[in-house]
């Protein structure tokens, strides 16, 4: 049996200690939820997978793809291409076809696992496996499995582990690549105390998101349960929590804004068994924070952050025990260095520039970006904007990509955002601009109220001039009952503001100013 300080390959890192009869995962998702593997049931389906991996002829280093909808088969899959030596790639399965087969020839995929609703969206000249009911000219997953035992492969240093393809705010998909090394350190990171109890973790944002897959292999890896559900879906959610008695949670804020505006589903639930929520992906709003606090007033609520690049471990809580201030991300972790362009302490405003071991190799097939995210001393720009206070905690301001200028002041959309949910009855905000003749472009904001308030367009934008510099005001502003989520499981913007200038058109009478 390996533990976390033994294992060398990151796939091999599935518990091996306890019951082995435990539940390890419980899929909500394939063809007859739910499905519960035991641990000694995962490990079998694994060591099948990879063996059948091999019987093919794929060579260490050769990339295997994941375009599938949550389920235990993609896990599973996902850990045995890395015990095999070679390197899985989870694809977004929100893309057309095209994007799919473009990040396919990019990272030179050698097979494809899929479930049948998406093996149409994949080239046919790559081999297909498919979980569940076979497509035409696919491979059915069981016919695959070739069972028996098998020893993961030794990777050596700096072996590439997985390609995470993210497009960033270049549009342009790139891959990156992650270690073994690296990952297997934050896995280390995020082991809990032995003596805490066992999690049953609820994951419902897609696997091939980092934050998703990162805290499945977690659970897996200290012997945890994972309830796994195909997507989200607030009723389907709700009901996994009381059903399953899920301890941890996990999700952007933009999800959990639209379980709260389900106050009839929750009051029948109970609830009571959450202990741990974690949000990331996105910032957290005051009226958000405290309405969860008051949904789960058992649990402990961390927002939290990471880049695909960069990991999940960046924060942790202050190191004399100084509470972390309400929306801080927190300190900086002990094994991680922190910068804000180039200055390590101190109060600073800037691009947060990071260094630890889960730092990506590169970016796959383009070097020159690559160079361009590190700096010389070897730090990862992130592009994104923080705020450090004198204590050293940390508070994110936005996308420094996201910025623009209006007439001669540059505009943080997250600053704006953070302003306006101050209001009592503001649950959530996005912030966008849109194009102005003098003065380039000017900010608009998408509010979503909490349940039951009452808010005028007016109203918040006096609140702004009350509140903020008077060129950070909304020029508009628009009720919504949810903001929209793009496939990063991040608020759409580009919808956004394509809704606003289709307002602004069926408007015109109404200047902004």
């Amino acid at each position: 049996m390996q533990s976390g300080a033994r294992w060398s390959n990151l796939g091999a890192a599935l518990s091996q200690d306890g019951n082995q009869d435990d539940p390890a995962i419980i899929d909500l998702g394939g063809e007859t939820p739910p499905t519960t593997y035991s641990y000694r049931q995962l490990h079998e389906l694994v060591q099948a997978i990879a063996r059948g991996l091999l019987a093919l002829g794929l060579s260490t280093g050769d990339r295997v793809a994941v375009v599938s909808a949550n389920r235990a088969e993609y896990l599973a899959v996902f850990f045995a291409a890395m015990q095999a030596g070679l390197v899985p790639v989870p694809l977004n399965i929100k893309l057309p076809a095209a994007g799919i087969d473009l990040i396919l020839r990019d990272a030179g995929a050698r097979l494809v696992f899929c479930d049948a609703e998406r093996a149409s969206l994949c080239p046919t000249d790559i081999p297909r496996v498919c979980f569940g009911k076979v497509s035409a000219g696919t491979e059915a997953f069981e016919a695959f499995l070739s069972p028996g035992a098998f020893t993961p492969d030794e990777p050596v240093p700096d072996q590439a582990a997985m390609f995470l393809y993210t497009s960033g705010s270049t549009g342009v998909p790139k891959g990156v690549v992650l270690s073994h090394e690296s990952h297997l350190w934050v896995l280390k990171m995020r082991r809990r105390p032995a003596s805490t109890e066992r999690l049953r973790t609820l994951i419902a944002a897609p696997l091939y998101h980092m934050n998703a897959l990162a805290t499945a292999h977690a659970a897996l890896a200290q012997h945890d349960s994972v309830v796994l559900l195909p997507g989200f879906d607030v009723p389907t959610y709700i009901d996994a929590i009381e059903r399953y008695k899920c301890n941890a949670l996990t999700a952007v804020p933009t999800m959990f804004s639209m379980i709260l505006k389900r106050p009839d589903l929750l009051a029948r639930t109970d609830l009571s068994s959450v202990r741990s929520l974690r949000m990331g992906s996105a910032p957290v709003s005051p009226a958000l924070f405290e309405s969860l606090r008051k949904l789960f007033p058992n649990a402990q609520i961390a927002n939290v952050y990471g880049t695909t690049e960069a990991g999940p471990i960046v924060f942790a809580p202050h190191p004399d025990g100084v509470p972390t201030p309400a929306l801080s991300l927190g300190f900086k972790h002990p094994e991680v260095s922190l910068r804000i362009d180039g200055k390590g302490t101190g109060e600073a405003d800037g691009v947060l520039e990071i260094k630890s071991p889960a730092l990506l190799t590169e970016y796959y097939g383009r070097p020159e970006m690559t160079r361009k995210v590190f700096t010389e001393d070897g730090y990862y720009r992130t592009g994104d904007v923080f705020h450090r206070d004198a204590l050293g905690f940390y508070f994110y301001v936005g996308r420094a990509d996201d910025m623009f200028s209006c007439g001669a002041e540059n505009i943080y959309p997250g600053e704006v955002e953070k302003m306006l949910e101050r209001h009592s009855a503001v649950q959530q905000v996005a912030v966008v601009p849109i194009p102005d003749e003098i003065k380039g472009a000017k900010p608009v904001a998408f509010v979503v109220l909490k349940p039951h308030a009452q808010a005028s367009e007016r109203e918040i934008q006096q609140f702004a001039l009350a509140n903020a510099p008077a060129y950070q005001h909304p020029r508009r502003v628009w009720f919504v009952s949810e903001l929209p989520l793009a496939s990063t499981n991040k608020i759409d913007t580009k919808a956004l503001i394509a809704s606003a200038l289709s307002n602004m058109q069926s408007d015109p009478e109404k200047r902004t100013t």
